[in-house]
């Protein structure tokens, strides 16, 4: 069963100084969202295997839109991060089903490799919540420059029986990183931790 789409949404965030300094480049944070109708809202469902597969088709989406947004190859995004939010007739285990077992696939197919754990985040509520989407670096999930989160927020979304499910992309760590830890060029990106 394909997820029906009520609404698509994409943000993007550019930081260009902080501290009063400019950065070397600008930053871009690109979240890209879809308002899908819950298929077993106000039910229990033992199989949840048609959101699992939604949630695969949906990265695939997602990553798309958010790669166009930062305006750069699918190969240069440097972090990413998931979320969903479940609306109140469903439950968080209809997020997770979205986010878990198959989205992370198409995503880093998109980037060309992503070895390292996909941070996510997932929580109920009703139209307008928001949701820290948190961040980490692709290919290594040690480079502290790259631990970081952006919110993402539908005014109208989700409904009750509505998932808002969220993928974040960025071409960068935080502006002026100086807590130290592994560097973007010390990456091996092997085992997805270094």
């Amino acid at each position: 069963m394909a997820a029906v789409i009520r609404k698509l949404v994409v943000l993007l965030d550019e930081t260009r100084r902080e501290m009063g300094r400019d950065l070397p480049r600008p930053i871009r944070r690109a979240v890209a969202c879809a308002v899908i109708e819950n298929p077993f809202a106000g039910r229990y469902q033992e199989d949840l295997s048609d959101l699992i597969a939604q949630g695969e088709a949906l990265g695939a989406l997602l990553a798309e839109r958010a790669i166009a947004a930062l305006g750069i190859p699918g190969e240069q995004v440097e972090s990413f991060g998931k979320a969903a939010i479940v609306g109140e007739a469903g439950e968080l285990e209809h997020a997770a089903a979205l986010l878990h077992p198959k989205m992370g696939a198409p995503v880093r197919a998109a980037l060309g490799r992503g070895p390292a754990l996909i941070p996510s985040a997932k929580k109920a509520g009703g139209p307008g919540t928001p949701i820290d989407v948190p961040l980490g670096h692709k290919d290594a999930a040690f480079v502290r420059s790259h631990f970081d989160a952006i919110e993402a927020r539908v005014p109208d979304a989700p409904r009750a029986r509505e998932i808002l499910l969220c993928l974040a992309l960025t071409d960068g760590g935080r502006p002026l990183p100086r807590i130290g830890g592994l560097t973007t060029a010390e990456v091996v990106g092997r085992d997805g931790l270094r």
